[in-house]
């Protein structure tokens, strides 16, 4: 960090968003020598005293092993392995309105595990334990960013832009990042724009026991084309909690969230099929909006977005904080290879190549998600019968069910290094 005037300091990449991905692209860049500042509106980051609960937390994700690889790179998976990961080796999808049925296994895709279900709090807090304390990051917590000021404004003389925050203080740097989620105000004061799509659905989330153990499986089921799914996880030894998340109608979600838990629990367990046994709600329910975005531009001269600032995605797959690590990944790769080389690593001839690695790859995921609620939310009887024949015909083809769980777990295209 450069010190200028007493209120200005200077940085050679600012990231605004102490989210996951965002602290993920700060310890990439800090381990590899740069001088970072992390800026976050939160109060305080979350640390890994108390971001654990004797309950899992509502919100988790489904980490894929190319995300695990990068977080090993990072040194934060053994941290989260003692704390709190439950890996899963199967997944079972089938249509609650039909016969259709698939299973996917880590045997049959060669793989140890298909990937892991982590608290996001866990993931975080592991996260922040790398850089908090790191030489080569600054941290502005408890703050909000008021003006971005651009390198071409009469005001700005240096190369690059600066951060006005509310407190008074300025931050330059050649490469400023947005990582400040789905409602990204910096994406905002950019002025790039945002092509959105309202999914027409909440996303339910709480934490259940079941009578019977998951033994491992990710378990979904789509009903009336709303996904309902069971996330394996175990807690002290206990293999009998499940991370909940239905994607449903507001006026569904709205009900669910109004229910005791007891009646949740009975809800769930119903719409489930009882697949596994009784189910006991053990936090009422909490939903979310679902909106699908994906950012017309992902850079300008010395700005970047990533995660849910470039894009946002349906829950479906559990896809959203996988796309987000690996654009951390693949903007710190560009980066850090221009920074090493003495290039222009906030200049767009950089920005770019870290644009056209990830841009075809998310675009490709919203597609598929969009048409996964197509597909499952038409109630045509020709339609209905084609899925359940065609879930039911990919689940003998074990070639084709290996190249999809390959995708899922995350291997496409060229991976960066911190991957591999």
């Amino acid at each position: 960090m450069h010190k200028g005037s007493p209120s200005t300091y200077s940085f050679e990449a600012i990231i605004v968003g102490g989210g996951m991905v965002g602290t993920a692209l700060c310890a990439l860049l800090a381990q590899a020598g740069m001088q970072v500042a992390l800026v976050e509106a939160q109060p305080a980051p979350l640390r890994l005293n108390n971001a654990v609960g004797h309950l899992p937390a509502a919100r988790v994700s489904a980490l894929t092993p190319v995300s695990q690889r990068l977080l090993t790179h990072l040194a934060v998976w053994p941290t989260m392995q003692q704390t709190r990961v439950t890996p899963y080796r199967g997944m079972q999808v089938w249509d609650a309105e039909g016969s259709g049925e698939i299973a996917f296994s880590a045997d049959e895709a060669g793989v140890a595990v298909l990937g892991h279900i982590v608290e996001n709090a866990i993931t975080l807090a592991a996260l922040n334990n790398q850089v908090i304390d790191h030489p080569n990051v600054a941290t502005f917590f408890g703050v909000r960013v008021e003006a971005l000021q651009r390198a071409n404004d009469m005001s700005c003389s240096s190369k690059g832009d600066w951060l006005v925050l509310d407190d008074g203080r300025k931050l330059h740097a050649p490469l400023i990042v947005a990582a400040d989620g789905a409602q990204s105000m910096l994406r905002e004061m950019a002025g790039i724009e945002v092509d959105s799509d309202d999914m027409q659905q909440d996303a339910v989330v709480t934490t259940v026991t079941c009578s019977k153990p998951h033994g491992g499986v990710a378990r979904q089921a789509f009903i009336e084309g709303r996904p309902l799914a069971f996330l394996p996880l175990t807690v002290e030894g206990n293999d009998r909690y499940c991370s909940i998340v239905w994607s449903t109608t507001a006026t569904h979600a709205a009900e669910l969230s109004g229910l005791s838990q007891e009646a949740l629990g009975e809800a769930l367990g119903e719409a489930f099929g009882h697949r596994l046994g009784q189910v006991t709600a053990c936090d009422k329910a909490h939903r979310f909006p679902l909106v699908q975005r994906h950012a017309r531009h992902y850079v300008q001269p010395h700005f970047a977005l990533i995660g849910d600032a470039a894009h946002s995605i349906h829950p479906l797959a559990g896809q959203g904080v996988n796309l987000g690590l690996m654009d951390a990944a693949v903007l710190a790769e560009e980066v850090v290879n221009a920074w090493q080389r003495g290039a222009p690593w906030g200049e767009m001839s950089t920005l770019r190549r870290y644009e056209r690695r990830r841009r075809f790859d998310n675009s490709a995921m919203l597609g598929l998600m969009k048409g996964f609620k197509v597909l499952f939310g038409t109630h045509d009887p020709a339609l209905t019968l084609a899925r359940n024949l065609g879930m039911s015909g990919m689940n003998q083809l074990v070639p084709l069910k290996r190249v999809l769980m390959r995708q899922a777990t995350g291997e496409r295209g060229r991976l960066p290094l911190s991957c591999r």
